[in-house]
């Protein structure tokens, strides 16, 4: 009985009894390792990974809140040649509206910053544009696939980390609320 079951399974996998035990494609050659570069961690600022925006600069003033958002959890992905490390640096975010807030586009001001050690090695604002639904809150994923550091001495350190937080600016008048 098992020798009819063994026939049946070797007559699924090929019209030849033998077909399925012999070998047909030639064994994969052995690949060179390659050596990963070093990919720095990010951090996020404690000072900066939340931001508040009032209509006319109005402080601590809960009316006049027009947003709060914030960034969390961070990760990142790295490629690198012979002269340079590209990282690209992610980040969960959400945005919550104010009562002087309303739904559509708001641009964040997110700087990711390079260090190694105290030494800014790299330090760019990006306006990440959100759409904020009418429900008054959503999630996002900053995404910044370019950061570029010299993959040489000078470059990519144990010491060097990527940092991410809000640029404080102040928020213009077309950000209010006409009421």
């Amino acid at each position: 009985m098992s020798l009819s079951l063994l026939a049946a399974l070797a007559g699924c996998n090929s019209s030849s009894p033998l077909g399925g035990l012999t070998q047909s494609e030639p064994a994969a050659q052995p690949v060179a390792p390659v050596v990963q570069a070093f990919c720095p961690p990010v951090v996020l600022r404690d000072d900066t990974a939340i931001r508040s925006a009032y209509a006319g600069n109005a402080k601590d003033d809960p009316d006049k809140l027009i947003y709060r958002a914030s960034l969390a959890e961070a990760t990142r992905a790295c490629t690198a040649n012979d002269t340079t490390l590209t990282i690209n640096v992610m980040a969960q975010g959400r945005l919550v509206l104010g009562p002087a807030g309303k739904a559509g586009a708001v641009n964040l001001p997110v700087v990711v910053e390079v260090l190694d050690g105290d030494k800014v090695i790299y330090s760019k604002s990006v306006s990440y544009p959100v759409t904020v639904p009418p429900e008054g809150s959503t999630q996002f994923l900053f995404n910044k696939p370019d950061v570029a550091i010299p993959n040489t001495v000078g470059g990519a350190s144990r010491f060097t980390r990527v940092r991410l937080g809000f640029e404080e600016v102040a928020v213009g008048k077309s950000a209010r609320r006409k009421g």
